[in-house]
């Protein structure tokens, strides 16, 4: 009779132990998956050196106030395609103020209005 109360108390804990591992884990995941936004801005100044650049950037609803600041890109080739006066979107996420991912380059806007070409 013993042996069947151990064998029982050691199954319930196990499998306490377990299902608070599993809701642990949920948790972790949910909270790992960060919320995106897109980020718009202006080359500034470009550090090859350090690896950065200063981009005069957008209000971002939700992550950041407009302001010009140092970031990093995700990839280093970025470096080499940016220009100082481009502008660019990029993605961040939630918590990380540093970073800029996926950057792309904005094309220049053409002028509309300009008047035509003469013949």
């Amino acid at each position: 009779m013993r042996y069947v109360r151990f064998v029982l108390l050691i199954g319930i804990t196990v499998g306490l132990l377990l299902s608070c591992g599993y809701a642990q884990q949920t948790k972790n995941s949910a909270a790992g998956a960060k919320k995106e936004h897109t980020f718009r801005g202006k080359i500034e100044k470009i550090d090859v050196n350090a690896k950065t650049f200063t981009v005069n950037g957008q209000k971002v609803e939700g992550w950041m106030d407009a302001m010009t600041m140092v970031y990093v890109p995700d990839k280093e080739d970025v470096l080499k395609r940016v220009k100082v006066g481009d502008e660019i979107t990029a993605k961040v996420y939630d918590g990380d103020f540093r970073t800029l991912h996926d950057v792309q380059i904005v094309p220049p806007k053409t002028d509309s209005k300009a008047a035509p070409a003469k013949k």
